[in-house]
């Protein structure tokens, strides 16, 4: 038996390629994920490893801490003195004090070089030999002034900089020229993910990021015969230990190596999710396939049957058949993954984002994932044809008889369908009541249960829903569209099968898109109706908080009409600390829509507080109200309240406050944002003002009221497309179902396609016929994914509308549209090796097959 099954295998090679193909795809996702990870979670633990070499103990610091009633606790840093300390320990080789922050270099045309999150100034910290071991100089020397600074060897060649050249570099203040005096490669993760890295000083660090005398890092070497372990006991009681943390360097390697695993599991995830998605699509391929082959050779296993073979070893035949495909399948989809995952690497490094070189990893976890699931997938895809053939009596077979589904099964089938379908709704029903997070948990539970309940449903909704389009394709089509319309509700469970790829997929592509598109259009709008400043200036790539310089540059410059910082800070309210936002009393209204509900904004420019709807709902507030704060330096006053304003989430936090006070409470206030408005509006002559105000800094962004759509609204959409490209893979097996559906129509129908040719239908209209049987197949299965999509989508966003200002449902009718003639196209694209077969076929021929 099997002998038989691998002869079987090799007999019908054209239809198991197709289903080799759809699990070769899955496994290769699977096993290119996990390759992909395993190889760039181990080169950048390697990487990370390799730059604490040499570091037997590291300290870091975590700056000062707060008591109960606000004060600050200890140093803001490592001190020198401490410093001093630490080197006079026995068995302490060399020790290095760091500090960093954010730096950005702009090349030839002011534009900043690399990845704003990762651009850093850090201190150059010589040792005894003048060399700083954690950089390797290829040219000159590290910086020994405060005119000077070295720059790593990637960000000077995109900067085309060479040494002795002037250098402009930007921290969060004004911009500053400075000498070149070296040029460093290193093993900074930071550098080799494509950032930058600006090495100054140890003093000008120090002023730049942190106070003159202070560090935020020490790293402590050993001299030979001295323990880690021994030399960390010895340092930690010269340290302030409830804000610092010392480790050795084995300790801090591993540490970071966990958290690069971490985030490493997360994207694996996320693409597993995809992989998984197009292995499920691919079982109603394989189940397809399976019931076919079984179908082509009902007269063989009625002769196995017949010289004494049993149900068991026909099934285990077909099982076998299974296993086989299953192995190549996994064996060519593992290979396919390492391809695929060299490829990803190289593409990474094509946009910019540097890998560390290291070995391709292929764990056998990797290995046994990829042959488990393959074959697990094509075993249970194959389970029910295989056990519908052990079920067809001998004499049946013989006489070509297939056994259609009884009307109990169907029934039976239909009532667990509606079963699903129903407790389905209900949770999506009952997570729309709910809302929020839970009530999401809810959704994604009955989203689960609703297609699988319209998976089950499939068969009895294809009838009604066909017959109702057949009326159309007769008219326009004339007889090709009225036997297409027959044919394709001829075998409802075949039909259903096919239909049940292109469903899932795209109830997963319009969910998707309507809530991404939603979203969009609610942030557009707030973006539209909140915001009237023409300019919003911040750090370029989200490099964290501006200096109060900024603000105060600009409130002076020409042609600038109204500047407000949008610092943002915190009160001390009773028992804990609430976001609260320091603005411009005189400009805020020129620069948000802000609607007073009660009071007046004006009062903020008396020292009053204005308070959010929401807010002073909850905590029972009105104007006149007076709260006792406490602000950041521990300080406490009273705070009357002076206006009410409908809430801007995402713009203003609960307290408004202005924000000289909020400042004068804080050290170095966090500022985020400085809107601005020109005295001719937004213009050319407008961004100039502001951009020459601000010294053309490259580290910061000036963006326009279009700019500020856009921020939000080109992250949803390359979101989208990145969710449309993985999705992408389902929809190729999807294709592949529908041509061995129409195989197998074509196969079942030969006689009928003989008579038809013999009475008059030509070759074209046979054609025609097969390609709009696909057609409707498709298009069946695309309009439920995309009524299914919709319903989720509106029961998703419906938890959305008390987190997102402005949420308003937006069903995108042209991108459904772009579905449906997708899907149109999957039809006719996967009838062409039919539709040719059938019309070749010779009718005579064909007539006298049985």
């Amino acid at each position: 038996m099997f002998r038989t099954a691998l002869r079987n295998v090799l007999a019908h090679k054209a239809r198991l390629l197709m289903t080799v193909l759809a699990v070769t795809l899955g496994v290769a996702f699977v096993s290119g994920t996990l390759v992909f990870t395993d190889t760039l979670g181990k080169a950048l633990s390697g990487q990370s490893a390799k730059s604490y070499d040499g570091v037997a103990v590291s300290v870091t610091s975590y700056g000062q801490s707060r008591s109960d009633d606000g004060q600050k606790e200890g140093e803001p840093g490592i001190s020198q003195q401490t410093l001093d300390k630490v080197k006079a320990v026995k068995g302490v080789g060399t020790v290095s004090g760091r500090l960093s922050g954010f730096a950005g270099v702009g090349d030839e045309n002011g534009k900043l070089i690399g990845s704003g999150w990762a651009n850093r100034g850090s201190n150059f910290a010589p040792a005894g030999d003048g060399k700083d071991p954690n950089y390797r100089f290829g040219e000159g020397n590290g910086p020994a002034t405060a005119d000077q600074i070295a720059l790593d060897k990637e960000t000077a060649s995109k900067g085309k900089y060479q040494v002795g050249d002037k250098v402009r570099v930007a921290t969060n203040g004004p911009v500053k020229e400075y000498t070149l005096t070296g040029v460093f490669t290193t093993d900074d993760g930071q550098v080799n993910a494509g950032g930058s890295l600006v090495l100054f000083d140890t003093a000008t660090t120090q002023k730049l990021y942190l106070k003159p005398g202070f560090y935020n890092e020490l790293s402590i070497s050993a001299k030979a015969g001295t323990s880690a372990d021994q030399l960390l006991a010895d340092v930690k009681p010269l340290l302030d230990g409830k804000n610092t943390k010392a480790q050795t360097g084995a300790q801090l390697a591993k540490e970071q190596a966990d958290a690069i695993k971490k985030e490493m599991s997360g994207m694996s995830t996320m693409l597993l999710v995809f992989a998984g998605i197009a292995l499920f699509v691919g079982i109603f391929l394989i189940y397809n396939t399976f019931t076919m082959l079984v179908a082509q050779r009902t007269k063989e296993l009625a002769l196995l049957r017949a010289v004494g073979a049993k149900r068991g070893q026909v099934m285990r035949s077909v099982m076998s058949e299974a296993l086989v495909v299953g192995l190549i399948s996994s064996a060519i989809g593992l290979v396919t993954g390492i391809g695929l995952a060299v490829a990803m690497r190289s593409l990474m490094g094509s946009v910019g984002a540097k890998i560390p070189a290291g070995d391709l990893i292929v764990t056998p976890a990797t290995i046994v994932t990829a042959v488990v699931i393959g074959v697990l997938v094509t075993m249970v895809a194959a389970v029910f044809p295989a056990w519908r053939t052990g079920r067809i009596p001998p004499v049946a077979a013989m006489g070509s008889a297939h056994l259609p589904a009884s009307t109990k099964s169907l029934l039976l089938r239909n009532v667990i369908g509606s079963v699903f379908e129903l407790l389905g709704l209900a949770l999506v029903l009952g997570g729309v009541s709910k809302g929020g997070e839970t009530g999401r948990y809810l959704i994604g539970a009955g989203a689960f249960f609703l297609i699988i309940g319209l998976i089950v449903l499939l068969p009895l909704l294809s009838r009604p829903l066909i017959a109702a389009i057949r009326p159309l394709l007769e008219k326009v089509f004339g007889v090709p569209g009225k036997l297409a319309a027959q044919n394709a509700v001829r075998n409802p469970r075949r039909t259903a099968v096919t239909a049940a790829s292109l469903t899932i997929g795209l109830t997963l592509v319009t969910t998707l898109s309507v809530l991404g598109i939603t979203m969009g259009k609610a942030v557009d709008r707030m973006s539209t109706d909140k915001i009237k400043a023409d300019y919003k200036v911040s750090m370029a790539m989200g490099g964290g908080s501006l200096d109060k310089s900024v603000a105060e540059t600009l409130a002076k410059a020409k042609g600038i009409k109204a500047v407000s910082p949008q610092t943002a800070g915190s009160l001390k309210i009773g028992d804990e600390f609430k976001s609260t936002s320091g603005v411009n009393p005189a400009a805020l209204g020129e620069m948000l829509n802000v609607e007073v509900l009660s009071g007046s904004l004006d009062s903020l420019g008396r020292g009053e507080v204005a308070v959010a709807e929401k807010t002073a709902t909850k905590q029972k507030l009105s104007v006149g109200s007076t709260l006792q704060v406490m602000y950041e330096d521990g300080q406490k006053g009273s705070l009357k309240v002076g206006a009410v304003y409908k809430d801007l989430d995402g713009l203003l936090s609960p307290y408004v406050i202005d924000d000289k006070i909020l400042s004068a409470h804080s050290e170095e206030p966090y500022i985020p944002e400085v809107y601005v408005n020109t005295t001719g509006g937004e213009s050319k002559a407008g961004e100039k003002a502001v951009l020459d105000a601000l010294g053309n800094n490259p580290a910061l962004s000036i963006a326009t009221q279009q700019d500020m759509r856009n921020e939000m609204g080109g992250m949803i959409n390359t979101a989208l497309n990145i969710m449309y490209g993985l999705l992408g893979m389902a929809l190729i097996i999807s294709v592949l179902g529908v041509v061995n559906t129409l195989a197998m129509s074509v196969f079942e129908r030969t006689q009928e396609i003989g008579m038809l040719r013999a009475i008059g239908l030509d070759r074209s209209r046979v054609k025609n016929m097969i390609r709009l049987e696909a057609v409707v197949i498709s298009l069946f299965g695309a309009v439920l994914g995309i009524v299914v999509g919709v319903f989720l989508a509106w029961a998703v966003g419906s938890t959305l509308t008390k987190s997102v200002p402005g949420y308003e449902l937006v069903v995108p009718y042209d991108r459904i549209g772009v579905f449906l003639l997708l899907a149109g196209v999957v039809g006719v694209l996967a009838a062409m090796w039919p539709a040719r077969s059938a019309a070749r076929l010779n009718m005579l021929t064909a007539i006298k097959t049985e």
